[in-house]
C-alpha cells in the first residue's frame, strides 16, 4: 500500500507540473501576442529621414507646405490590420462570422523638409514635431491591442449568395474599423498644433526642447487622468 500511494502521489505531482508548464506556455503566448489571446502586435521601428529643398523648385514628390510654412515634417503613422475568423454556415445564402484573430503591423514613417540653408533653429523646430511623434508611438502597440481584442469574439451575420466573397468583406470591414479607432485615438494631432503654438513655427525665441517637453508633460498628464480611457 505505500509503495502504491508513493506511484499515485508522483503521478498527481507529474500531473501538476505538466498543468503549471502548458499554462505558462500560455500565458507566454498571450505575452507575444499583444497581451489577449488572438491578437498580434508588431511594431516596426520608426523610419526618418531628412530632405532638403530648393524653395524655387521643390522636388515633385514633396508634399504641399501650408501658407507660411518654411519647412515641415511629414509624419505617417501606418497601420495594417488582417482580421480572421470562422464561419457558421446557417444556410446557403446565410452565415455567422466570429472574428478569433486580429494581426495588427504599426509603423511610423517620418521626413523632415528643410530648406536648403536652412537656419539650426529650423532644423530643431522639426525635430521637435518628430519627437512628439515618436512619443505617442511609443505605447502605440498597447492602444492597438486593447483595441483589437475588443474584437476577439464579435459575430458578425453574413448574407449572399457569394458566402466566401461576404466574409472576406466582413473581416476587412473590422480591420477597417480597427484602423479608424486607432487613428482616432492616437490623435497626436493636438499636441503638434499646441507646439506650433508655443513656438509661433520656430518663428519667436522659445527653443524646440522647452516647448516639446511642454506639450509632452502635459500630454502624459492627460493619457493618465481618471477620464482619458472612459468608455473603453
Amino acid at each position: 500500500m505505500p509503495f502504491r500511494r508513493t506511484i499515485v502521489l508522483l503521478c498527481v505531482l507529474l500531473a501538476l507540473l505538466l498543468v503549471g508548464y502548458l499554462w505558462l506556455q500560455h500565458v507566454a503566448s498571450q505575452q507575444r501576442g499583444g497581451g489577449a489571446s488572438g491578437v498580434t502586435v508588431d511594431k516596426q521601428a520608426e523610419t526618418f529621414a531628412q530632405r532638403s529643398f530648393d524653395p524655387a523648385a521643390p522636388p515633385s514628390d514633396m508634399p504641399p507646405m501650408e501658407p507660411g510654412e518654411e519647412a515641415f515634417c511629414d509624419t505617417n503613422f501606418v497601420s495594417n490590420v488582417n482580421v480572421g475568423g470562422n464561419a457558421t454556415k446557417i444556410d446557403e445564402t446565410h452565415e455567422i462570422v466570429t472574428i478569433t484573430q486580429v494581426t495588427v503591423t504599426l509603423g511610423l514613417v517620418i521626413t523632415n523638409w528643410v530648406p536648403n540653408g536652412a537656419m539650426q533653429h529650423v532644423i530643431d523646430h522639426e525635430q521637435g514635431h518628430r519627437q512628439i511623434s515618436e512619443f505617442y508611438y511609443q505605447s502605440a502597440d498597447k492602444l492597438a491591442a486593447r483595441i483589437a481584442a475588443a474584437y476577439i469574439g464579435r459575430k458578425d451575420y453574413v448574407s449572399g449568395a457569394d458566402l466566401q466573397a461576404e466574409t472576406s468583406k466582413s473581416l476587412q470591414q473590422s480591420g477597417a474599423e480597427i484602423t479608424d479607432e486607432y487613428d482616432k485615438e492616437l490623435n497626436p494631432g493636438p499636441a503638434q498644433e499646441r507646439y506650433d503654438a508655443i513656438t509661433d513655427h520656430a518663428r519667436n525665441d522659445v527653443g524646440a526642447q522647452d516647448a516639446v517637453a511642454m506639450v509632452l508633460r502635459d500630454a502624459a498628464a492627460a493619457s493618465n487622468s481618471p477620464g482619458a480611457n472612459a468608455g473603453n
